[in-house]
């Protein structure tokens, strides 16, 4: 992959007023690290969108600003509106080349299973990512996860079965499941399936005319509380 390159400018903007600075098309962020001073910065959206497409979070990625030379940074974590999913703030991690960090790697699942295709399994996915260990320059974008061992439903890759590079540490445990197939469901299994849910829908009727036929006689027993409830009725329209 070739150098990411980031530009950032220092941001002036503070506290609640960042959101003048999402209306013009930028992103609050801050940049932190090991013996530098915090500092905000603010970046374009569309060019920290096009960056993070390539980079993730497991990529070294050059920040310029008009402060000084480019530094190695890591996108350390984004916030996203919950409604629109567009970025709201950015974590800039200036790291140490010389000191191992740990990171999250994704996984990118490669090629068909022959259990999914010739057996109509399921494919479960216990990871989509893996924690390592290494130097910043060691980091890779992704770890593809070939599904073409998966030829029975008996068959299992772990974290011990990925194609990891010798100088990255998984800090996973080996024997960890990361992704297999699931045999598919049984005509019989499906009966049970629909009967199990069957009996729920009669047991929740049954419960329904029970609460039902006790209102009845509670109300026919107790006129004036009939009446009051009405009246709480109207009073709260």
């Amino acid at each position: 992959m070739s150098e990411l390159v980031l530009q950032a400018q220092t941001r002036k903007v503070l506290g609640k007023k960042v959101h003048t600075l999402r209306k013009e098309g930028k992103i609050p962020a801050i940049l932190y690290g090991s013996k530098i001073k915090t500092q905000p910065l603010q970046l374009d959206y569309r060019t920290f969108e096009t960056v993070y497409k390539q980079a993730g979070e497991s990529s070294l990625v050059d920040l310029t600003t008009e402060s000084g030379k480019p530094v190695k940074v890591l996108i350390h974590a984004v916030q996203r509106n919950p409604l629109t999913e567009r970025f709201e703030h950015v974590d800039l991690y200036q790291v140490d080349l010389k000191k191992k960090i740990t990171a999250d790697i994704e996984l990118s699942f490669i090629n068909e299973s022959p259990a999914v295709k010739e057996l109509g399994g399921v494919l479960v996915k216990s990871l989509d990512r893996v924690k390592v260990e290494c130097l910043p320059e060691d980091l890779v974008h992704e770890i593809q996860v070939d599904l073409t061992p998966l030829k029975t439903f008996e068959d299992i890759i772990y974290v011990k079965d990925l194609a990891i590079p010798a100088n990255i540490a998984v800090v996973e445990k080996s024997d960890e499941t990361v992704v297999l197939v699931k045999p598919p469901r049984s005509e019989d299994e499906l009966k049970e399936l629909d009967q199990v849910v069957e009996e729920k829908v009669e047991e929740v009727e049954k419960v329904e005319k029970k609460e039902k036929e006790a209102e009845e006689g509670e109300t026919e027993g107790e006129a004036p509380a009939k009446d009051q409830k009405t009246d709480s009725k109207e009073t709260s329209k």
